[in-house]
């Protein structure tokens, strides 16, 4: 049930950011959904093995290497996915910005953990 409310959260952070920035096309909600769970996949194989080879680039730069990680892997889902396209790596990043932080927002909203923890 997790997966899938993921799978709809980052659905939704895609159609926001083709929304919002310049350069993302998106042909509707079911491509929006398709790149949901590519990106979900994307970010649970590609992305780690991805950190892990570009760590030095990424220490050396603070942290901000992670931002061209992410939009390497919103290209690679753009790649994959018919319908929703990336006109230039400016949009890339930025798209992997809006992706990034309309996730987590949504993500921290629905899928909080009302538990209490000892």
């Amino acid at each position: 049930m997790r997966f899938l409310a993921r799978v709809v959260l980052n659905a939704i952070a895609i159609m926001v950011a083709a929304y919002f920035v310049p350069g993302l096309l998106l042909a509707g909600p079911g491509t929006a959904l398709v790149a949901g769970i590519i990106l979900g996949f994307i970010n649970a194989i590609v992305r780690p093995v991805l950190i892990l080879l570009t760590l030095p680039v990424t220490l050396l730069t603070l942290g901000l290497f992670i931002f061209v990680v992410n939009a390497a892997c919103l290209g690679l889902t753009a790649a994959v996915v018919p319908g929703f396209d990336i006109a230039n790596t400016g949009a890339a990043l930025l798209g992997a910005l809006v992706v990034s932080v309309v996730s987590w927002v949504l993500n921290g909203l629905v899928l909080t953990d009302n538990r209490k923890r000892a």
